[in-house]
Order: structure tokens, then C-alpha cells, then sequence
């Protein structure tokens, strides 16, 4: 990716451990991140992380993420607080933009920004609303769930791009194989339909993505995942909030709205069948 340099202001492509910046900007900022999420993100396209810094100092980031030819997802963009309003934002987002340039562009901003975002060539899709619960909950036997693992990868892929704008293979194994979660699928005559992961956070766990056939099959798979969930421990889960049944899921469940999001994009809204989307895998890679 090329970079932007001015005497005192570059922005270039982050390393790895950079990554780990951005994750706990995005902590502090309240979006409780996975404790595992940056070598997930990171591997699913290691150009796609954007740094600024100022005289060498970490003052913004963002990430451009490229899931193919077609769709990229835009997410962590944050200026340090003492840095905002003096145009270094605004250089790394046109920085982050230009790398996906000619690509469909998703993004889950704050709803405050929506009209910044417009102003970019952004449209509202929907909104995504964060519920939260708590865990503990007794054990589920359900002979249907089965470890996503003990299926063929080619499977779960496949399931997944119907729910998804873009193939994302790589990303999907490392976020299925990420330590201390449990990735689930659900089977009907044989074949998948369903899966879901629960990935521990900064605070408690979530569930996401959780992607089902039906409210049935998709609260089959919530249940078993709510049960890891140590007693007491914080539940999310980050719901369409045009999927009836997902919000009805989350409330039905004892579980709060604490946080929404805009769904946005920038060209053609990807034709995806969102009643199947029970929880989107995350804010930030879409």
C-alpha cells in the first residue's frame, strides 16, 4: 500500500504488533474487542491496516480489510482524542479509501456519524444492535450441534458466502480455530445449516458470527454457546436490526440493547439473505 508523508505526518501500513494499537484504542473507545481478534484480522489481509503517526507517535488508525476483488470492509478508525478535529483523521480515511478503490465498501459506524460517512458516498443498509445477557445457563444436549472443526472446511465455506459479500476463507479458519472460543455448526438431513462462534472479549463473550436457517436453528445454537458462558460472565451478541426474529431471540432471552451501529455502504448493497444473519460476525470486519 503506498503511503502518505508529510514532514511531520506519515501513515503507512501497520505491522502485526501494531495491530495490537488499534485493538486496544478500540477498548477504550468501549467496543470490547476479542481477545484474539488481531491475529484473525490481521490474517485476513495484512496490507489492510492503516497507522498514522505524527513525528513517530501512534495518533490514528484504521482498517481497509480486502475480502476479494469486489468487497472490503472499513472498520477501526479511531484518532486520539487530543489528535481529532486537525485533519489527521481525515488523511488516513481518504489513505484507507483509496486502498479499496473500485470495491463495494462496507462499514458498522456510530449513528452520529452517518452523515460524515454520506458524505463520503455511504448509504444506509440497516443498523446493527448490540444486546447484551449474561452466561451460565445448564448444558444443552442437542445431537445436531457438531464442532465446526470435525466438518469439511469446504462446507462451512460455502454456507458462509451465501451470508457474506465475499469469500473469506482465510479469515473463517483462523476465526473458528482462535483460542478459548467454541465454533458450533448445526446439522438438518445431513447438511449444514447453521453455525456460530463464541469467542472470549475484554468483557464476557460473544457470539458471532450466528448465522441459521431458521429462529428455530438459530436459537439451538445460541442456547448451546450461552451455556459455555461461565455463570455471571457477560453475553453479547450483535444483532440486524431488521432480522425480527434475531431481535426477538436476544430479548426473549433476558438480554439489553446496550449499543447500535449503521450498517453502511459505498456502491452496490450486497444481495445477502439477512433473515438467516442472526448475529453479525464483528463491528469491525463486518
Amino acid at each position: 500500500m503506498a503511503c502518505v508523508d508529510t514532514p511531520d505526518y506519515q501513515i503507512r501500513t501497520m505491522t502485526r504488533g501494531e495491530v495490537d494499537i488499534a485493538i486496544d484504542w478500540a477498548a477504550a473507545e468501549g467496543w470490547n474487542p476479542g481477545l484474539h481478534d488481531a491475529d484473525c484480522f490481521y490474517a485476513a489481509d495484512p496490507d489492510g491496516f492503516l497507522i498514522g503517526l505524527l513525528n513517530g507517535e501512534p495518533i490514528a488508525v484504521i482498517s481497509v480489510v480486502k475480502y476479494g476483488e469486489h468487497f472490503g470492509f472499513l472498520g477501526f478508525y479511531i484518532v486520539k482524542p487530543e489528535y481529532r478535529g486537525q485533519g489527521y483523521g481525515l488523511q488516513i480515511w481518504n489513505a484507507g479509501l483509496a486502498y479499496l478503490d473500485g470495491q463495494t465498501i462496507g462499514l458498522d459506524g456510530v449513528v452520529a456519524q452517518q452523515g460524515n460517512y454520506r458524505k463520503s458516498g455511504f448509504s444506509l443498509a440497516n443498523g446493527n444492535l448490540r444486546y447484551q445477557g449474561v452466561g451460565g445457563a445448564a448444558p444443552v444436549a442437542d445431537s445436531a450441534l457438531v464442532p465446526l472443526s470435525a466438518l469439511p472446511f469446504a462446507d462451512l465455506c460455502a454456507y458462509d458466502q451465501a451470508l457474506f459479500p465475499e469469500r473469506r476463507s482465510t479469515f473463517l479458519r483462523h476465526w473458528i480455530d482462535q483460542p478459548e472460543s467454541t465454533a458450533l455448526g448445526i446439522l438438518q438431513e445431513h447438511r449444514l445449516a447453521g453455525y456460530a462462534v463464541l469467542r472470549k472479549c475484554r468483557d464476557g463473550y460473544k457470539i458471532g458470527p450466528l448465522f441459521a436457517d431458521s429462529p428455530e436453528l438459530a436459537e439451538r445454537l445460541f442456547l448451546a454457546l450461552r451455556a459455555r458462558v461461565p455463570a455471571g460472565r457477560a453475553l453479547f451478541l450483535d444483532t440486524p436490526a431488521n432480522n425480527a426474529a434475531a431481535v426477538a431471540l436476544a430479548q426473549r432471552h433476558g438480554m439489553s440493547m446496550v449499543f447500535e451501529t449503521a450498517r453502511m455502504y459505498r456502491g452496490p448493497v450486497p444481495q445477502i439473505d439477512g433473515q438467516r444473519i442472526f448475529g453479525v460476525t464483528s463491528f469491525e470486519l463486518g
